[in-house]
Formats: C-alpha cells, structure tokens, sequence
C-alpha cells in the first residue's frame, strides 16, 4: 500500500508543497527521506543543515502533541511542561491542538510546528517527509515504554474471538496510526486471513477516544485501539472498564515520539533536549494526566532503533511513503 502524502493531507497539499518544499533537491545521502533532507550520518532522521543560512531560531516555539484525544485535556496536561520549555529556550512557546495526524505533519512540512509528539505509527511519515528528528518516549519510571494494540469489543457483541468478526464492523482510526490501523491490518492478514471489506466491513473513526467511546456506546461492534489510551479514559471516568472487553493483545510498541523539526538551530535543538530531560514530573500537570498510563519520565531513544519494529510492520503491509 502507498500512502501518498498529498492525499493523506487533501485540499492543502498544494499549497504545503510550495511552502514546505521550497529547498531544493540535495545531492547527498538520504535514504528513504524527503529529497530536501540529507542523512549523511545514516540514522534514518534529516541532518541539521550545515548552512546556517538554512537553519532558523523563531522567537515563538510551536509545540503539538498527536491527536488521540481531547485537545483541550492536554493543552492542560502539557502546561507545566511547556514553562519548563519557555524556562529552558528562552522563548515563547505555544501549545497547537491539531484535530488529526495529517494536519499535524502538514503543520510541520510547512514550517508551522518545531515541537511533537507524533503517535506511533506516522513517525515514519513525520521523518521522512517533514523533516521530524524525534529523540524521547514516556516511559514508566523504572524505564519500562510502550503500550499493545487491543481490539475491543462490548459485552454481549457476541464476538469472542478474533475471527468472530468476519461479517461485522471493525472500527480502525487512521491510516497513519500504529495501533489504529497498521498492526492490527498485518495481524488480521498474517495471523487470522482476514482482510477487509472481503472479511469485514471497515470504517475510520479519526482518533481513538473515538474509537473506544463508539464501542462502550455500542456505535461501533469492535474497535482496534492502543490501551494506553483506553487506560487514562478509564482513570478520567469517561468510560468504565466493563464496558468494553479484549478479544486481542499484541506485543509492546514504542509509544509516542517527541523530537523537533529538522531546521531548528544546533543550540536550541540541545535546549529544547536538555528541557525534556531536565523537566521533574513529581507534582506537575504532566505527570497528573500521564501516571493513568503507568508514565513518569522522557526516556532517551533513537528512531533507528525503537521504531525498527513499526517500519517492519509498514513494510509487511505494503507501504511506501510518496512525500511528492
């Protein structure tokens, strides 16, 4: 499967591509990325520019977090982080809810975002076509990350087991998503043969609050969602734990990636790094909203390495990422 990034960002491709590609191809080794990007060193991530012509140091500093959720619950949660960020750059920084993955990596193309979360599965995408050099995941505070795709069902669905669901409804998130549609696409075909619309009707949901709420609702039969997820909308009451039940887990996934755009200066990339790994969790906003989910620091990582797993998944389903 190709995932053309001109179509998974719609209307507005256009216009990011004349905004975020105004660099001209390089001729430098890049791999899999962008031809704007070079990757001299071979970690998979674009290399700062050497110019500093190239390189830029806004007086205001964009930060997003990946969209699973309500915008509003995480514009309070990543607060007394975004103090420590304004503390340790020096600069304004501003939280940007975006309501998807696409608008997210499109605000980064397009020279509108220095600072993510992008979620699991549109890492790659984030890499290789928007420049995103992330370099820290939450972690549990005795170092353990990451969290399982589930799929999910209600009580009394009269689905049991994973094939149970041939002839009904499964309810993925978005096609950028780890958990939300690419793990669960190659284990349904790899483990079970089942594919959609041949063995089950599909439908996207967008997110996976939305997900998980249209099956405790009944609206969707069963879902294919990350339990992290499900366990802070437990632990915040917007759902109960009896109204949804797990007919599959998979093994563990790295979870959310953060890192900075890749034409941010050296010394405020090294700032904006020192900021993660300096900030003290006990008694903030932070770690409030993320303990529901077993969190507690920034733990150190490297794309290379954590997401060779999900790059192997893409590749089991086919997909290759056109950034033009």
């Amino acid at each position: 499967m190709k995932l053309d990034i001109k179509l998974l960002l719609g209307a507005s491709a256009i216009a990011l591509m004349s905004l975020g590609g105004t660099a001209s191809a390089q001729d430098c080794p890049r791999g899999d990325l962008d031809a704007r990007f070079c990757d001299a060193d071979g970690d998979l991530i674009a290399d700062i520019p050497t110019d500093a012509a190239d390189q830029i140091d806004p007086d205001t500093l964009i930060f997003a977090y990946t969209p699973v959720e309500d915008p509003a619950v995480y514009k309070t949660a990543w607060s007394d982080f975004l103090e420590h960020l304004e503390a340790e750059t020096g600069k304004d920084v501003v939280f940007f809810p975006v309501q998807n993955n696409a608008a997210q990596i499109e605000a980064m193309r397009s020279g509108r975002l220095h600072i993510a979360g992008f979620n699991t599965g549109s890492n790659p995408l984030a890499v290789n076509c928007a420049g995103f050099r992330p370099f820290t995941i939450m972690a549990s505070k005795d170092g353990n990350f990451g969290y399982e795709m589930e799929i999910i069902t209600y009580p009394g669905s009269g689905i049991e087991a994973v094939e149970d669901i041939k002839g009904k409804q499964l309810a993925f998130t978005s096609p950028t998503s780890n958990s939300g549609f690419k793990a669960p696409s190659a284990i349904l075909k790899g483990d079970f043969d089942m594919l959609p619309d041949r063995d089950f009707e599909p439908v996207f949901s967008g997110k996976h609050d939305n997900s998980i709420l249209g099956v405790a609702n009944k609206d969707y039969t069963a879902a294919s969602i990350a339990n992290s997820v499900k366990s802070r909308m437990i632990s915040r009451d917007v759902i109960s734990e009896d109204d949804v039940k797990v007919i599959y887990k998979s093994q563990t996934f790295p979870t959310t990636g953060f890192g900075t755009v890749y034409n941010l200066t050296p010394e405020l990339q090294d700032s904006i790094r020192n900021a993660f790994f300096s900030f003290e969790w006990e008694g903030t906003t932070l770690e409030a909203e993320f303990s529901k989910s077993n969190e507690g620091q920034f733990l150190e990582m490297t794309y290379q390495e954590f997401w060779e797993v999900i790059r192997k998944i893409d590749a089991a389903n086919g997909v290759s990422y056109a950034c033009e």
